[in-house]
């Protein structure tokens, strides 16, 4: 079969990559210059490895991408870094039961009650009864006011912001169960890693066109894509876009823009998942002379409600600094909804916005500071409601030969690349056997 795959993020190259080894004629098109979605890297010139413009590791236990990178022979390191909270203006490690049991901003009961009920949904196998409700109602009366407020709910608040009471405890839960002491990361950065795919997408006799943009896609027997490349000397019917027939067409971008793509689907679809909410992501990536964190700390999470930053992340705790010139790499990250007015803001902007909090930190970090970019993604996080196996588009789609695998359907998991992974090898499966 011709197919064609909208997104060279990780779930179209997974389901690429799945689809070649089948034998079938596949297309990649991707609007960025680069591979990787929203794990998309970039590399300064001094740098041997690259760096994602937002955050990303693997868990120990993310089997299908990690089982993905063994199969194509990409190097994995696997490391077991510091994780911390911030509370009350002081850090504090917090990433084993002895830690938890040992955090001196609790009485004993409170840690005692918390660590119970944090184990009890962690290692708890049901997620399904637990979507019926909303995580910010039954936390507090599971493990108690204080606890809640003082840890969980500003992480919940600061991630989710107007959405935060919406949240079901299913999210919560895999939050807690995908979790592990160790985590691993490709050698070489995720861009290194999706670059690999794609050579052996192509050694397959698959394509991959990058700087690529699709405006419209018709099923109409055959699935019509009309496209341009930008810069190209290709010329479709007007002069300036082509338009290619393929047998199938699966579409892995969010599910507002496969809406926007494709005009023939029915208004009763398109008012159903139109419905599904998501907010961005945006972070600020410092390089320093100098570490930010004295004590080693890889992932700092803010359990401050007035903190303008959800995490602090030192990437160069986690992988060696040798791989960046010796640099200290630092993300300071946020998620927020496009209409909040601090996702427009410029680089300068949102570096003078934290300057204060970093300054709390490390007061000497600005003495250190090489360069700092700023990073946006408009989507890059689902909003996950009670009951929100309900609410999930599936991957067959109104128009019988177009195929929808995005974000949106790893529920009851978090977004992230072994996920999605997985989402490409369902969907290729899904087409192979249509």
């Amino acid at each position: 079969m011709k197919i064609a795959i909208i997104g060279a993020g990780f779930t179209g190259l997974a389901a690429a990559y799945t689809l070649t080894k089948k034998g079938h004629d596949v297309t990649v098109f991707e609007k960025d210059s680069q591979p990787g979605g929203l794990a998309i890297g970039y590399k300064e010139y001094v740098w041997d490895w690259s760096l994602e413009k937002h955050y990303h590791h693997w868990f120990t236990n993310d089997k299908f991408v990690l089982d993905l990178a063994r199969e194509i022979d990409h190097k994995v390191v696997i490391k077991r870094p510091k994780t911390c909270v911030y509370v009350g203006g002081q850090i504090f490690q917090f990433d084993s039961p002895k830690e938890v049991l040992l955090f001196p901003k609790l009485s004993l009961w409170n840690r005692l009650r918390m660590a119970a009920i944090v184990g009890l949904i962690k290692y708890n196998p049901f997620w399904k009864p637990l979507e019926k409700f909303n995580a910010s109602t039954i936390l507090p009366r599971a493990m108690g006011k204080t606890a809640y407020k003082m840890i969980w709910e500003p992480l919940i608040v600061n991630k989710f912001g107007k959405f935060a009471n919406d949240v079901s405890l299913a999210w919560f839960w895999a939050r807690l169960t995908k979790r592990t002491p160790s985590l691993a990361y490709p050698e070489g950065g995720f861009l290194d890693f999706a670059n690999h795919l794609v050579k052996v997408i192509k050694k397959q006799g698959g394509k991959v066109l990058f700087d690529t943009e699709i405006v419209e896609v018709k099923d109409e027997g055959k699935v019509s894509v009309k496209w341009k490349m930008s810069g190209s000397s290709e010329v479709g019917e007007n002069g300036k876009w082509k338009v290619d027939d393929f047998n199938k067409v699966i579409f892995t971008l969010p599910s507002f823009l496969f809406m926007k793509t494709a005009p023939q689907l029915p208004e009763a679809y398109k008012e159903k998942f139109a419905r599904l909410k998501g907010i961005g992501a945006t972070n600020l990536v410092l390089r320093l002379k100098k570490p930010f964190f004295s004590d080693g700390t890889y992932w700092l999470s803010m359990c401050d409600p007035d903190s303008p930053a959800l995490a602090i992340v030192e990437h160069t705790n986690f992988m060696n600094k040798k791989h960046y010139n010796n640099e200290h790499l630092v993300y300071v990250g946020n998620y927020l909804s496009i209409d909040d007015p601090r996702f427009t803001m410029s680089a300068e902007e949102r570096l003078k916005l934290f300057d204060p909090l970093l300054k709390k930190i490390n007061p000497d970090y600005k003495n250190n500071l090489i360069g700092y970019e700023l990073f946006k993604a408009p989507f890059a996080q689902p909003i996950i409601p009670t009951n929100y196996s309900k609410m999930i588009p599936p991957m067959t789609t109104p128009l019988p030969n177009v195929y929808l695998a995005n974000i949106e359907q790893v529920y009851p998991w978090d977004r992230g690349t072994n996920y999605a992974v997985e989402l490409g090898e369902k969907v290729a499966e899904l087409v192979n056997n249509k």
